[in-house]
């Protein structure tokens, strides 16, 4: 549902937070960011050539997903780690660094595969976005915007015990990374919110606000601080995950696209 004013609408860059915002700030590209750790786990995975099912549930019907597209299901963290197995794929972005023989990964995300898939259904072309691929996601979106696109950038957030939105700080830095570098090589109008977002990222510090904010604390006090410094990197990565049907690809390996676009 769109609210007046709250569509962004006179501006090509726009952000806004989670499923409902994504809801509220359509446009012609939409880019989730969920940097601890869905779209983190993207891009390592698409950096090593596997095509990535992102998936909204974590109960048997993954499982059956991986089933039928032939591909390995990712566990969680905290199950990998329960299970004493390193051989098991997890959300971990480091558990997916070393994997071998996986060509196409079951990647269970209730938050970042629920806005993902809201996203399409809308009718926005999909990419994911981390801190590590910022530079590349903008680059690729920088010429469509220069021709009049709209690009509407998602930090997923985190959710409270209560199941509400907890924005997050490494997700509005994700944002900001991107939407900063887009406005950068395309000089196109950003509305309040993703100025909001350039400049979050503008004062960041990494490595050191990424281990010490919320989300990186609670990893690294869990174990999981390879996660996080691997999560921190910026710019080391030229994957641009696209969504396509019901799996993420490098646009790189797809053909020319001839996309429409609706100048939302």
């Amino acid at each position: 549902m769109t609210l007046p004013g709250h569509d962004q609408s006179t501006y090509r860059l726009r952000m806004e937070w989670g499923p409902t915002g994504a809801e509220a700030v359509p446009a012609d590209y939409a880019v989730v960011v969920d940097v601890l750790s869905f779209t983190t786990t993207l891009s390592v995975a698409l950096d090593r050539g596997i095509e990535v099912y992102p998936f909204r549930w974590k109960d048997s019907r993954a499982a059956e997903h991986a089933v039928r597209h032939g591909a390995t299901l990712a566990v969680g963290r905290f199950e990998a780690l329960s299970r004493g197995d390193a051989r098991h794929v997890s959300l971990s972005p480091a558990s997916l660094a070393e994997v071998e023989g996986v060509q196409r990964l079951v990647l269970p995300s209730p938050n970042g595969s629920t806005i993902a898939f809201a996203l399409a259904d809308s009718g926005a072309q999909v990419v994911g976005a981390c801190l590590r691929n910022a530079g590349a996601v903008a680059r690729w979106l920088a010429p469509k915007v220069a021709d009049g696109a709209s690009v509407v950038v998602v930090p997923a957030g985190e959710r409270w015990y209560d199941d509400t939105l907890r924005p997050a700080a490494e997700d509005l830095w994700g944002a900001g990374a991107v939407l900063a570098a887009i406005d950068a090589e395309a000089e196109a109008g950003a509305s309040p919110e993703a100025r909001m977002a350039i400049a979050a990222w503008k004062a960041a510090v990494l490595p050191h606000d990424l281990l010490h904010c919320a989300g990186g604390r609670e990893l690294a006090e869990a174990g999981f601080v390879a996660d996080v410094e691997i999560a921190a990197q910026h710019d080391v990565s030229d994957v641009v995950p696209v969504l396509v049907g019901e799996s993420f690809r490098d646009a790189a390996s797809l053909p020319p696209s001839g996309a429409r676009l609706r100048r939302i």
